[in-house]
């Protein structure tokens, strides 16, 4: 398996469809409205076979303390090859110099996940959202 990575934004709306409905999550119903978010992120990282888009990474600043990730994402098939990883290897070193790096593990196998790739659970915080129907 050859794997590249890139921080080009060079995928597009149905590279984006494609990879989110490999993980079932209903961004993939809004390809387009993905692609224009992350075409405006301050930070993507891609991996790619070939022309096929593996995993994606994206990370939200304010140029100075805080850097969100929103979405790590990679290809079920693809999974166990140490892409997600690399893929948060790419974001701690672009932000290696800020206070925090933030993001919302979903489930407990995520949160030991990001628990082994170097992130802290912090215990008693809790996330709000809220969520427009479309």
């Amino acid at each position: 398996m050859n794997i590249t990575y890139t921080d080009k934004k060079v995928f597009s709306a149905n590279d984006i469809k494609e990879l989110f409905q490999s993980v079932d999550w209903l961004s993939a119903n809004y390809p387009e409205r993905v692609k224009k978010a992350l075409d405006n992120c301050e930070t993507v990282f891609t991996a790619w076979d070939h022309e096929h888009l593996v995993g994606l990474i994206n990370a939200i600043d304010d140029s100075e303390l805080t850097a969100y990730v929103h979405y790590l994402c990679v290809n079920p098939l693809y999974q166990g090859h140490g892409i997600g990883r690399e893929l948060l290897r790419r974001i701690k070193e672009k932000y290696s110099k800020y206070l925090y790096i933030i993001l919302i593990a979903e489930n407990e196998q995520l949160i030991k996940y990001y628990s082994q790739n170097g992130f802290e659970y912090i215990d008693g915080r809790y996330v709000f959202a809220i969520q427009n129907e479309e």
